[in-house]
C-alpha cells in the first residue's frame, strides 16, 4: 500500500511552508481509523505545545497486531503487540537533517484500549500520536519527574485539540 502523505495547508490560497512533512501509512485497512489531516493536526499541535517550531520531518504507519508484536519483539525485546513505538532518528555526526524519526501505532491494540477505556478511537489516536512524537523529541518517563513533565505537555496538546485529559480518571 502506498503511503499517504498528508499536503500542507493553504490560507487564502497562499502556501506556507510546512511546519511538519508527513509520511502517513495504513498497513491494515483504514476503515474506522482516522484521516490524515488528523494525525497532521495532532502532531503539528504537539510539536508546538513541546515548542518545536522548525519544520521536521517524521513518519507514522499503523499496523496490525502481528506486525506490532514483531516490532516490539524485535526492538524492545517484548514478545507482545504494543500501542505505539517510537523510533527516533539517529543521523551521523555533522548531517544535519530535519528528520525526526518514525513512530508504529498498533490499531488492534489501540482499539482494544479505547473500548476498554470508554474512549473514541479517534481521541485514543490522538493521546499515543501526541505521546509517540515526545519520544521522538526526547521526552521519555522513566522517572516520575520525567513522566509528570511529559503527561504535562500531552494534556495540554489534548486540550489544544479539544480532547479531555487521559489521565484525570486515575
Amino acid at each position: 500500500m502506498a503511503p499517504r502523505i498528508a499536503r500542507p495547508t493553504h490560507r487564502n490560497g497562499v502556501s506556507r511552508a510546512p511546519l511538519l512533512h508527513l509520511h502517513l501509512s495504513y498497513a491494515v485497512t483504514r476503515r474506522g481509523l482516522p484521516a490524515a489531516v488528523s494525525f497532521r493536526r495532532w502532531i503539528e499541535t504537539a510539536l508546538r505545545v513541546a515548542g518545536r517550531g522548525e519544520a521536521v520531518e517524521l513518519s507514522v504507519r499503523i499496523v496490525g497486531a502481528r506486525e506490532g508484536r514483531l516490532l516490539n519483539r524485535r526492538y524492545r525485546g517484548r514478545d507482545y503487540a504494543t500501542n505505539v513505538l517510537s523510533f527516533p532518528v539517529e543521523l551521523p555526526a555533522g548531517v544535519d537533517l530535519p528528520l525526526l524519526g518514525d513512530i508504529v501505532l498498533c490499531a488492534p491494540v489501540l482499539a482494544g484500549e479505547a473500548s476498554a477505556q470508554g474512549k473514541r478511537l479517534a481521541a485514543h489516536c490522538a493521546h499515543l500520536s501526541i505521546h509517540g512524537v515526545l519520544h521522538l523529541l526526547g521526552y521519555d518517563h522513566r522517572k516520575r519527574s520525567d513522566a509528570a513533565r511529559m503527561e504535562a505537555l500531552e494534556v495540554a496538546a489534548l486540550a489544544a485539540v479539544g480532547i479531555e485529559d487521559p489521565y484525570r480518571s486515575r
